[in-house]
């Protein structure tokens, strides 16, 4: 019988918006954890630029004040790991920018993630033709210059199975890399989303002092695709770690 780990986080991902961008493999070769390898769609390598709501959540099973909503933006890609039975589609995150700092502090120390503290906003415009406008936004180097998000119809669609959609959106396993040979591995689950095309898609920063000067030629292009997901209650487990022999 195969026990689950314990739960390490519960809240909701709500409102979220995708951008998706071709990049050259080699620029996230430093980036791959141990024991995974690039998942690509249709034969191209993509990243995503991501904003979304992270509401009612508890650490640990403590709600810890003033750090339960807040808005998040993180740019990441995808991989697969082969556990000797089957293959695990996950995310591997680049950066995240948050602005709870002891999100920040646990996040990084406990999971090797990547977060950045910086003051953030969001905002939902109800539109004509059942439309909503989307906007995350955050302040670097003491402006308010980074946004993103756009246009999306109310009228949102079940994941379609084999769909870039659900390519993009369903993945149930994170992986960070430790070291060159150590990889932590944690699962998340949640319900299947409803999706929906963005229109006007919006995304302005500093890519070069956020991400580093290797993402700036991809990440100025027109995105590949843009989607948005309504989002759900998830659970993050425990990480595991993965060791290469």
């Amino acid at each position: 019988m195969v026990v689950a780990n314990k739960e390490f986080l519960r809240g909701s991902w709500l409102n979220l918006i995708m951008l998706n961008y071709e990049v050259d493999p080699a620029v996230l070769e430093r980036y791959i954890p141990p024991a995974t390898e690039l998942d690509f769609w249709d034969g191209k390598c993509l990243v995503s630029m991501v904003g979304f709501l992270f509401n009612d959540t508890c650490v640990g099973g403590i709600k810890w004040p003033l750090h339960v909503n807040f808005e998040e933006v993180n740019l990441r890609f995808y991989v697969k790991h082969f556990d000797g039975k089957e293959w695990k589609r996950g995310a591997v995150f680049v950066s995240e920018i948050v602005p709870k700092p002891l999100i920040v502090t646990i996040a990084n120390t406990i999971y090797k993630e990547h977060y950045r503290a910086m003051p953030m906003r969001h905002s939902i415009d109800e539109l004509e033709r059942n439309r909503r406008r989307y906007l995350y936004e955050w302040r670097f180097d003491g402006r308010w210059d980074g946004k993103l998000g756009g246009i999306v119809s109310n009228n949102l669609s079940p994941i379609a199975p084999g769909s870039q959609e659900e390519f993009i959106f369903e993945h149930y396993w994170g992986y960070n890399k430790v070291n060159k040979r150590t990889t932590y591995e944690y699962q998340v689950e949640h319900i299947r989303w409803n999706a929906g095309q963005v229109i006007d898609p919006v995304f302005e920063a500093d890519i070069e002092k956020l991400y580093g000067k290797k993402f700036e030629p991809f990440l100025t292009k027109k995105p590949y695709s843009a989607f948005f997901a309504d989002g759900s209650e998830v659970m993050v487990r425990n990480k595991t770690k993965i060791r290469l022999s």
